[in-house]
């Protein structure tokens, strides 16, 4: 039995819904479907009355509900008293932040702190965006940082989680220049002759907001897919190449601006290439969660000082 089939169970019992459990955990609904299937063959007997909508539970069910949110709260404490051993690793802060936001917005950010906060001690776990939220939702960091888009949103129940905006990125196409300085490649292209395009891996967070780009752009795109990776940094590399032509976050690519290694593959008079994205961090409300680390909590206060807070779903 998995600890996580518990937390399927209880968020079923709550919300009474397959579906809705299933977004706020994060999973498909046949994935979260099977997990509690798997609850039910671990206890043997059925959990869920599934001939009544909205769904409800058998009495062995409502037994193993409230037995659930104990052994829950249980581990909970008893992770907390654990980490209370780690005295050494209570003032680093743990960052759950995707893989390419890592290596750009990340290290500018942390030194943007030092400045104005103060120093300070963290753990960066850099992961996809999916597992990122897990983290967090797992209660396995302090902070989510990620890229946020109206059209991607993160099912976080805003009950349970809180945010704050930390600023913008924009996402715009990039690709190396030739001898004059001129891009080797102009978008838009033409059908007959797409030009070489390196794209997010299927299901990449980034990859959506690009779909979104070109399914909103008023001149049709003609690309040719010839290269993908789920990392910016990974494409960036390939785009310093010439192997065509990248959507990256700014940020990933300020410095080979400036030097001239990566130029806008836009023309100027096709404007709307680009998206701009929230910067957010996210964390679990504090009394939902184990007391918070004095040095996350610090931090937290002065980050909602400086920009106005909003609710996690929003």
């Amino acid at each position: 039995m998995e600890t996580k089939w518990l937390e399927d169970f209880v968020s079923l019992a709550e919300t009474r819904s397959f579906s809705r459990s299933a977004t706020l955990r994060h999973v498909t609904q046949p994935a979260f479907s099977r997990r509690i299937q798997a609850l039910e063959a671990w206890a043997g007997t059925d959990l869920v009355d599934r001939s009544s909508y909205p769904t409800r539970l058998t009495p062995a069910g409502e037994t193993l509900y409230n037995q659930s949110l104990e052994m829950l709260q249980a581990l909970q404490s008893t992770r907390a008293m654990l980490r209370g051993h780690a005295s050494a690793g209570q003032d680093v802060i743990e960052f759950a932040v995707p893989h390419t936001m890592a290596f750009t917005f990340f290290p500018a950010w942390v030194s943007s702190l030092s400045e104005k906060f103060g120093p300070l001690k963290s753990r960066l776990i850099a992961l996809n965006v999916h597992d990122a939220v897990l983290r967090l939702v797992e209660g396995s960091c302090d902070l989510l940082i990620a890229y946020h888009h109206d059209s991607q949103p993160f099912q976080l129940d805003p009950n349970r989680y809180e945010m704050v905006t930390l600023g913008q990125e924009v996402l715009a196409p990039y690709v190396k220049p030739n001898a004059e300085g001129e891009p080797l490649y102009k978008l838009p292209g033409r059908a007959g002759q797409p030009l070489p395009y390196l794209g997010y891996a299927p299901g990449a967070y980034l990859g959506r907001v690009v779909d979104l780009i070109l399914k909103q752009s008023s001149t049709a795109i003609h690309l040719d897919r010839v290269y993908e990776t789920d990392m910016a940094e990974g494409l960036k590399a390939m785009a310093l190449e010439g192997h065509g032509i990248a959507f990256l976050p700014f940020s990933a690519v300020k410095k080979e601006l400036r030097a001239k290694k990566l130029v806008s593959a836009a023309q100027p008079s096709h404007t709307g290439l680009d998206m701009a994205m929230d910067i957010r961090v996210y964390r679990e409300r504090p009394a939902l969660s184990s007391a918070a680390k004095s040095s996350a909590q610090a931090l937290w206060t002065y980050l909602e000082s400086q920009t106005r807070p909003k609710t996690a779903s929003k």
